[in-house]
Order: structure tokens, then C-alpha cells, then sequence
């Protein structure tokens, strides 16, 4: 009886280690595990450099946050719900490092159903004692803030009676106010003091803000009927509350100096005589001690401008001596008056009595297109409530109470700078038509004096100026070539570049613009030098020219490009050259990455951190020698290290996606080199397939848009938005970017002579096979996909996003999420035309898809929106229909809705599957669904969507 037994446990052990080596073997992604992919995001350093903290937050469901003691690795992870996005600001430390705090979101499953059910979601916070490691949550809370720089409180901004989440997160800087209805807006604001957890509630705040040292707190009260409404401060020191200013008013647009020695607000009341707010400025000044009040109402001024009053809509402020007050202007309307009638009448004045709605006048519906509109129709509706919203800047001198008014219609654009001697304005009007036509923009640039309001021209039609010196004394621009600086109190401008022997102009833009500018680094912190870039090295310059010294020495000589100054201190105001400078390197022909520091200013660059790898961000801690960076490969998604001055001995921080050693990877990537047909030295980057074996092809996804070969070290992080890198070599594909440039008057062939010559290098390299290889690309990639399958056969399927097939008919339509027309992408940008169709004719007809569909082999899946905004769907429905008139196989997929990418998830999910399913068919030889070969009738499309997302193997992304 024992040898069954035995048999039965060897069988038992046998399928154990079956299972276990099954579950070990790695495996292709699935549209699970995209979903459950994760990343990391809003990474933060306390100052005192002693923790770490990041979110980590999957592309679909909830997030964590993770908090890290740096000193011994200690990590504590605490779940967020469904985090809105990917960036930071709701999570902060306390200013000392001894505190934590981060916003708790509603989780996924359950904010569905708060959608559904069209309910607010509500937020809440989470506090951590550093010291003890004590763990508090407070409930509903919109906002919270650390008490600045003296810290001991933290301020915790509930939500208004029936509101949902609103106002700026934690550590975000206030947004512009915008006249709320007459609902007041006011909420509990809890005043937690860290120390002993005891609270203070002040009741209906509406606007709340610490200055930057801590020792104050100001804030606005909102209530019902307006009762108590003020602005008030509270000591944070003594527990004084002071009442700055009360009344029956509206209080908007709170702001505090940047050394938090004065704060402004404007208040709004009602007029009998208009139908909205008329507002006042109200400024507080704290320099001497005891708060003084500085009113300045508008309606006791008889120059400040008829019809106008002071505006909400442009957060109040003082000048940095605190001189004057800055603010905004806007028109108001007069009520219109209503006709009186005799009391003497016995039979009222039919004219007189109120209409009812059915009593009006029936109004056309009108929109009226003129050809000498500065703006297209289109592009005033989407700017509308911008519009609506616009201020003029105006300035109240509190010393001799006078009013200035610095912007009007002449010159709308006025923006103080730096030290607020002076404000730099823009007219645009002589230019504006035609820049809006053909993309060339230009502005004449005055001088504003903000002591008295004269004005005085600076430069007469500049395309491209950029800011003001931190010292306010001068700006920067760039013509014909030379970066040239205007010093304002002088008017005189001095040429910095025309004596450095090196290029200040993008040498390989190769869009019909003539020597457009390399972007500048910007000014140096004292405003006696700037920072130019010649594409490889940065150079300073001093700001009236003269000796300029190569800081890096040898970027252009080893074909390195210094690309990105990291800003270490997120407050500063300039490069100080007195301390390290950090960059970011990039190899043109290598494709390397790295990380070097420039000394104090002095010419030679040292590299810290040189590899196959992409260099992200590099953090310090505010007030130690803690240095974090962020690196990644296409095998490594973006991890961060912890490390000292030198960037050295990097220790690694993070792991977001510990589980993807179970899943098939690439291998690596290949650099191909190659020569476009018109003789140009171009790259591509060619990535492996998951268990590539040497010798062996593969089907290959070529994937395009202009230059990619840059991304080779890069992670692609998997998604469900379409075409993944990630995804797709997992699943035993390979995949190649090539790099496209442009001649001009061809951005079609241009495609052909780069793309086809990268795809030959790449089949001769041996991985890619010539039999089955797929193109794609979306936007201008679509495009460019679209023109492809019309002059060749290289292609056994593609896939074109939201592609522009007719040239001519695209140029003349409208870009809808701009409302601009598109003539000036086409002369001005991607489109690269040196003129408009009646121009070139020839040139639009022969980029065009549409013209060349006789020609199409290819199947083709296209992918168009009836809601595009870039990309207008008739673009689609053109190519379509012609390659249907000419029974080409052709599917076009259209979400309802949807714009120029895809942002609903169910829609995200269907078109990755649909694209898998396209490209397995074709490429893999997998069965063609039904919906390829037969389409699916408009009555039969609710069952068969039904069916599919029953279907486990659909949704799971394998067929």
C-alpha cells in the first residue's frame, strides 16, 4: 500500500515544482498589470535633509505615500486613495523637519461610485510626529499649510457647507481670485498646534495664508450675509487676533510679500449703480511692528478712469520697498435705468411693467466672422473668459497718494519687474493679424517707469525677448542671431554675442524659421551676467558684454550637450555663481547621459555621473549637504538615489514596481546609425525583444514622430493608452525609433527619405524582420504613418492617431482647443511650408495623403475623434472615405467625445486592446477578431461591446 502513496507524493511534489517553475518563467504584460503599473511621484527632502518622501500611484487605482528616514532606510507607507494626478504639492514637511503631513483621497472603487452618484468627494489629511513616529487624521480638509519658517502649527482648511474640494494644495501658491457668487464661500479653519495637539477653529474662512517667516497668519472671513466679513491676523507668536479691516464685503485675493513684511487684498462692495462689485485695495504693513492700514478707494479719485474699477481677478500686491500698491483694472457695467412711471396713473405703463422671458424679442444666434479680426472667432470663444477676466495693472503710490494707471488699450501687456523700477510692456497689435496667419510674432516693447507711468520705446517689432535681471535694471533678447541686453534707465542695448566665436542660434531646427534662438539659461543672481547656451556649451556673458568665459569648455569639442541647470533652491532668483552649478549632459552621437557641476563660476565642467542611462532631477535639501538624483534605463523606470555634494556613492531609494522581474522584459537596445536618402546622418534606436536570441528576426512595431533615437536610455513606464514600448517588447515584438528630419516644403517626403533608409539599416542588423514589420505613430506621427503607406509597400500594417491626411484643406481649418487657425503650424512650425497652398500648391498636394490613396497597399487602422481639437476629425473621415471609395482595407476607430488623445479609461483600454488585436493579426499571424474582418452594424455595436467586456481574455489584452 505504500508505493501509491509514494507515487501519489511524487506526483504531488512533481506538480509543485511545475507550478513553481511556472510561476518563476517570466511573463508578457498584461492589461492588468499596465493597470496596476505604478510610478513614482512629488518626491520632497525635509530640509534638514533627515527624510524622504514620495507618492506612489498606479495607473489605475489607489496610491501610497512613502516616507523614508534617509539616516537608516526606516520606510513607512501609508495608502492615499486615488491621488489626482501625478505631480506633488499634497504633501509637505514642516519647515524644522520634525513634521508630515499629506492629503487622503477618496479611494477608487468608492469615487466611482461618489461620481455615479454625482456626490463630492472629499478629502482628508494625515499628520506624522517625525519624533515619535505618532500618526494623526483629520477629516474633510481641503487644504492644509505649515506655519512658515517658525513653525509650532499646522492650519487645516475644511470644506464650505456643501462645496466639494477646492482652493490650491498644500504648498501651492495662491491662484488669482475670481468673484465667487454671492453664496458665501467661509469654512472652519483649524489651527492645530504641534506641540500639544490643542486646536483653535476660526469660523467661516474663506482666503487663509502664513507669511514666510510663520510669526503671522492672515486671513479673510466669508459668512453668511456677509456678517463679520473682514480680513484679520492672528500673532502666531502671542495668539493676538487683529482685525485689519471689516465690512459688508466681499475679501479676495490675499497676498503676502515675499519676506512676508506686508500683505494686500481687495475688497468688493455692492453699487446701486452698477451691476457689479465695485472693489478697493486694502494694504497692510507690518515693517515698522504694528500693522498699518493703507485703504485706497477708487471712487473718491478723480483721475482714477471712468467706467472702471479696481479688479478680482489680479491678486493685489506691494512693491518690494513697499512704496505702492500693485493691482488690477477692469470695466464694470452701469445698471440700466428703469423707466419710472406717475403714481398719479391709475392704468400702468405696459412699457414700464417688467417683461416676462416670453415677452422678449426672439435674438439670431450669431457669430459674425470679419476678415480684419486681429483673433479668429474661434479663438476669441475659447479665450473668453480670459478676456472677461483681463486687467489692466495700475499702481497706487501710498506716499503721495497717487494713482498711476500703467496699462491701458495702447499698451495692454505691462508686467513690473524685479524691484519694480521698472515694467516691461508689449504691443502687439500692428502684428498681431498677420502673426496669427502666418506664426511670426511680433511686439514693439516699451519701458514703463513705475514711479511716474511714462513710457518709452525699447524695441520696435522684437520677436523674442525673455526676462528681466533680478536686479530689475535690465532684459534680454535675441535678433539676427546675437542675444542683446536693453538697459532700461538708459535706453542703451549691448550686443553680447556678436565677438564669441560659437552659434547662439538652433543650429538644427530645421522648421522655415531663420537662426532661431538656443534657449538661454537666464541671468545670473546679481543681474551682472547672463548664461547663454550655443547648443553644446553655456557661456557667461556679462550683461554689457565683453569677456564672456565657457563654463563647460568642452561640449561642442566631444559633441556633449550641457542641456539643463538644475535649481537646487526653488526660491531663487538667479544663478548664484557662487556656489556649484549642476547640469544635465546629454551625448549627441552617444546617446550617454550624465550629471556634472561647474565651480564658482570658473570654466571647466566636471562630470560627476556619466552612463547608458537618463539623468532627471537632482534635489537638495534646504539646509544640508543631502543630494538626491533620479536615474533610469529602458530596464530601470526612474529611481531615486541619495548621495553627497559630488553626486558620489549613490544609494538607491526607491522601487516602485518590485514585481516586474516577473514579468519578459528587453534585453537592451541597439543605436543604429544610418544616412537618410538626402545625405543626412541620422540615429535610431532599436530595442530588443523580450527573450531575443542573436540570429533570430522579429516583428518589429516602427514607431515615429521627428527625432526619437534621444530616448534610447529612457523608461517607458507600461501604459493603456495605445502603443506602449514597454508593452509591446514584452510581448515579443521589437520595436524602432528612428529620427526624422525635414527639408522644407516636404515634410511628407521628408519621412520617406529618413524613415525607409532606417528601416533597411535596422533589418540588416538582423533583428527586425523585413516580412513583418508594422508602422505607427500619432498627431504628426499619424501623419506622417498616413504618407508612408502612400509611396510604400514596407509595411505589411499600420496605424495611424489622429493623422492630417489633406495639407490644404488642414491649413485652412481651425485648431479648436486654441480656436487658432492652423496657417501659422503650417508656415511657422511642424508643417514647414514656406508659404500658404495658393503658394505651393504643388508642395500641399504632394505631402498629402488624401492625393496619393490609389496608392495605398497597406491595411490601415486609423484612429480619428469626433471631438479633436488639434487634429480636426474631418481629417479622418477624408482619408477614410477616399480609401473606402477605392475598397482599400481600411478601419477607422472613432471615440465619441474624445479629443486629440484618449483621457476616458474605458476608451484608453478598448483602443490598446483593438491596436494588440490589429497587430497580432498582422504581424503574429493570431486570428482576426470579427470586428476586423466584418465590421459591426450600429444596431449590433451596445451587444458587442457588452460581449467583449465580459470577455476575460479581451480585457486582459489577450485575445
Amino acid at each position: 500500500m505504500r508505493k501509491p502513496v509514494l507515487f501519489l507524493a511524487a506526483a504531488v511534489l512533481a506538480l509543485s515544482v511545475s507550478f513553481t517553475v511556472a510561476a518563476q518563467t517570466p511573463r508578457a504584460l498584461e492589461l492588468p498589470d499596465i493597470l496596476a503599473w505604478k510610478r513614482i511621484a512629488g518626491a520632497i527632502v525635509s530640509n534638514d535633509g533627515q527624510f524622504f518622501a514620495h507618492k506612489i500611484t498606479p495607473n489605475e487605482g489607489d496610491g501610497e505615500v512613502v516616507l523614508r528616514r534617509l539616516k537608516d532606510g526606516k520606510e513607512w507607507r501609508f495608502p492615499i486613495g486615488e491621488s489626482i494626478g501625478f505631480g506633488g504639492g499634497d504633501m509637505a514637511f514642516s519647515d524644522d523637519g520634525k513634521w508630515f503631513a499629506f492629503t487622503v483621497y477618496t479611494n477608487f472603487k468608492e469615487g466611482k461610485k461618489l461620481k455615479k452618484e454625482r456626490k463630492p468627494l472629499q478629502n482628508k489629511v494625515t499628520l506624522i510626529n517625525l519624533a515619535n513616529e505618532q500618526k494623526s487624521e483629520f477629516e474633510k480638509v481641503r487644504r492644509f499649510a505649515f506655519a512658515g519658517e517658525m513653525g509650532g502649527w499646522l492650519a487645516l482648511h475644511k470644506y464650505a457647507p456643501e462645496a466639494g474640494p477646492g482652493g490650491p494644495p498644500a504648498g501651492a501658491s495662491p491662484a488669482p481670485s475670481v468673484p465667487a457668487p454671492d453664496r458665501a464661500t467661509g469654512a472652519d479653519l483649524i489651527l492645530q498646534e504641534l506641540a500639544t495637539g490643542n486646536q483653535l477653529n476660526l469660523g467661516n474662512v474663506a482666503e487663509f495664508a502664513f507669511n514666510k517667516k510663520g510669526d503671522w497668519l492672515a486671513f479673510t472671513i466669508d459668512a453668511q450675509e456677509k456678517s463679520g466679513n473682514g480680513v484679520q491676523t492672528r500673532n502666531m507668536t502671542t495668539g493676538v487676533l487683529l482685525p485689519l479691516d471689516s465690512d459688508k464685503a466681499i475679501y479676495r485675493g490675499l497676498n503676502w510679500t515675499e519676506k512676508g513684511d506686508a500683505l494686500a487684498v481687495v475688497k468688493g462692495a455692492e453699487d446701486k449703480g452698477y451691476e457689479d462689485k465695485l472693489y478697493s485695495v486694502v494694504g497692510i504693513n507690518f515693517a515698522s511692528g504694528a500693522p498699518q492700514k493703507t485703504i485706497y478707494d477708487h471712487k473718491t479719485d478723480a483721475t482714477f478712469p471712468a467706467g472702471m474699477t479696481i479688479s478680482a481677478n489680479r491678486n493685489p500686491a506691494w512693491t518690494e520697498d513697499l512704496s505702492a500698491l500693485t493691482f488690477g483694472l477692469q470695466e464694470v457695467k452701469k445698471k440700466k435705468e428703469e423707466k419710472k412711471t406717475d403714481a398719479k396713473d391709475t392704468k400702468p405703463d405696459a412699457a414700464a411693467m417688467p417683461k416676462k422671458p416670453e415677452d422678449e424679442p426672439e435674438k439670431p444666434d450669431l457669430v459674425l466672422w470679419h476678415w480684419q479680426d486681429s483673433r479668429l472667432q474661434a479663438q476669441q470663444q475659447v479665450e473668453e473668459s480670459r478676456d472677461k477676466s483681463f486687467t489692466y495693472l495700475a499702481l497706487y503710490r501710498v506716499v503721495e497718494k497717487k494713482f498711476i494707471r500703467l496699462a491701458d488699450d495702447s499698451l495692454r501687456s505691462v508686467n513690473p519687474a524685479p524691484k519694480q523700477m521698472f515694467a516691461i510692456g508689449n504691443d502687439s497689435r500692428e502684428y498681431e493679424l498677420l502673426g496669427s496667419l502666418n506664426g511670426q510674432r511680433y511686439s514693439d516693447v516699451y519701458i514703463v517707469d513705475m514711479k511716474t507711468g511714462a513710457r518709452k520705446l525699447a524695441l520696435k517689432k522684437a520677436r523674442y525677448t525673455f526676462g528681466a535681471s533680478p536686479d530689475g535694471t535690465h532684459f534680454l533678447y535675441y535678433e539676427d542671431g546675437n542675444f542683446l541686453t536693453y538697459e532700461m534707465a538708459t535706453g542703451q542695448s549691448y550686443n553680447l554675442t556678436k565677438n564669441i566665436q560659437a552659434n547662439f542660434y538652433e543650429e538644427d531646427d530645421d522648421t522655415n524659421n531663420v537662426k532661431p534662438p538656443a534657449t538661454p539659461l537666464g541671468w545670473t543672481k546679481d543681474g551682472a551676467s547672463v548664461l547663454l547656451s550655443d547648443n553644446w556649451d553655456i557661456w557667461n556673458v556679462p550683461a554689457h558684454g565683453g569677456a564672456a568665459v565657457n563654463l563647460t569648455v568642452n561640449g561642442k569639442r566631444d559633441k556633449i550637450r550641457y542641456q539643463t541647470r538644475f535649481r537646487l533652491d526653488p526660491d531663487e532668483k538667479g544663478t548664484d555663481l557662487t556656489q556649484p552649478m549642476y547640469l544635465r549632459t546629454y551625448g549627441e552621437w552617444t546617446k550617454k547621459s550624465g550629471l556634472a557641476r561647474v565651480e564658482g563660476g570658473k570654466a571647466g565642467a566636471k562630470m560627476l555621473a556619466w552612463d547608458d542611462a537618463s539623468f532627471g532631477t537632482v534635489l537638495k535639501a534646504k539646509r544640508a549637504e543631502t543630494y538626491l538624483y533620479t536615474r533610469e534605463t529602458y530596464a530601470e523606470p526612474t529611481t531615486y538615489f541619495l548621495a553627497d555634494a559630488m553626486l558620489a556613492n549613490g544609494q538607491k531609494l526607491t522601487d516602485a514596481n518590485p514585481q516586474q522581474k516577473n514579468f519578459a522584459w528587453s534585453p537592451g537596445s541597439r543605436l543604429i546609425d544610418y544616412t537618410s536618402a538626402k545625405g543626412d546622418k541620422l540615429q535610431a534606436a532599436l530595442y530588443l525583444p523580450a527573450n531575443y536570441q542573436p540570429g533570430k528576426s522579429y516583428p518589429t512595431v516602427v514607431y515615429i514622430y521627428e527625432k526619437l533615437s534621444q530616448n534610447i536610455n529612457n523608461y517607458a513606464n507600461p501604459s493603456y493608452n495605445g502603443f506602449n514600448k514597454s508593452v509591446y517588447t514584452s510581448n515579443g515584438y521589437a520595436v524602432l525609433m528612428p529620427d526624422i528630419t525635414y527639408k522644407l516644403n516636404d515634410p511628407g517626403m521628408s519621412a520617406v527619405w529618413c524613415i525607409l533608409p532606417a528601416l533597411q539599416a535596422a533589418i540588416g542588423s538582423g533583428v527586425v524582420d523585413k516580412d513583418r514589420v508594422a508602422l505607427h505613430g500619432h498627431s504628426w506621427g499619424g501623419y506622417q504613418t498616413a504618407f508612408m503607406v502612400t509611396q510604400t509597400d514596407a509595411f505589411r500594417a499600420a496605424i495611424a492617431g489622429a493623422p492630417l491626411t489633406d495639407m490644404i484643406s488642414m491649413y485652412n481649418l481651425i485648431y479648436w482647443n486654441s480656436g487658432s487657425g492652423n496657417m501659422a503650424i503650417f508656415e511657422n512650425s511642424q508643417g514647414r511650408f514656406t508659404g500658404s497652398p495658393v503658394e505651393q500648391p504643388e508642395a500641399y498636394i504632394r505631402n498629402s495623403p488624401v492625393f496619393h490613396a490609389k496608392n495605398v497597399k497597406t491595411p490601415l487602422m486609423i484612429l480619428h475623434n469626433d471631438k479633436d481639437g488639434a487634429v480636426d476629425f474631418t481629417q479622418g473621415i477624408e482619408y477614410y472615405n477616399q480609401l473606402r471609395r477605392l475598397q482599400k482595407n481600411v478601419v477607422m476607430l472613432q471615440y465619441k467625445g474624445e479629443n486629440h488623445g484618449l483621457r476616458v479609461p474605458a476608451n484608453m483600454k478598448d483602443y490598446t486592446i483593438r491596436m494588440k488585436e490589429f497587430l497580432d493579426h498582422h504581424l503574429m499571424g493570431k486570428p482576426a477578431p470579427k470586428w476586423l474582418t466584418e465590421g459591426v452594424p450600429l444596431l449590433k455595436l451596445k451587444d458587442h461591446l457588452d460581449e467583449r467586456a465580459q470577455d476575460k481574455a479581451v480585457m486582459d489584452g489577450q485575445p
